[in-house]
């Protein structure tokens, strides 16, 4: 989704549920160190690895992090996944397969066979990287306006729903 253009612009971001879900993401360069590490290694084959970052946090707080990172507080609409899914049924999967629940993952096992493997860029440090990298290539910086347009429709359907309940 196009957030960093929403920030910008002071749009307002759908978050599914509440935004306390807790989630771990991972930089590239992290998780790039891990499978390296993996790579030749005999004992793994036939095995499957989580390969993660071991900072958690809520939706929210990574909502407030990209919003830091770009200079501007972020306007979240929390929705339910089902409401989301009705505007957007291409997300249905992904929101009732994942992003709805906390999704805490346990590094134990790539750590057991790569022992020197951690995970160092944390979320802050990795999404300003990625927005400069953006900034910096403009030929990347494309807009969904199908996307925009459909969060847009959403989320004035859903707050003149919740207005319509007030009343």
């Amino acid at each position: 989704m196009d957030t960093c253009r929403s920030y910008r612009k002071r749009k307002k971001i759908i978050i599914p549920g509440d935004g306390t879900s807790l989630w771990t993401i991972t930089h590239n360069s992290d998780f790039a160190k891990g499978l390296i590490g993996l790579f030749g290694n005999s004992q793994t084959i036939g095995h499957a690895f989580h390969i993660t970052s071991d900072e958690v946090k809520t939706w929210n707080q990574y909502l407030n992090v990209i919003g830091n990172a770009v200079g501007v507080e972020p306007k979240p609409v929390h929705m339910t996944s089902e409401c989301i899914s009705l505007f957007m049924p291409e997300f249905k999967g992904q929101l009732f397969g994942d992003i709805s629940n906390s999704y805490v993952v346990d590094n134990r096992k790539i750590k057991t066979f790569v022992p020197t493997y951690m995970a160092t860029t944390n979320f802050e440090k990795g999404i300003r990287q990625s927005i400069n990298y953006f900034r910096n290539n403009p030929q990347l910086q494309t807009i969904d306006e199908q996307l925009n347009e459909q969060m847009d429709k959403a989320i004035s359907s859903y707050e003149a729903f919740l207005a319509n309940i007030k009343k």
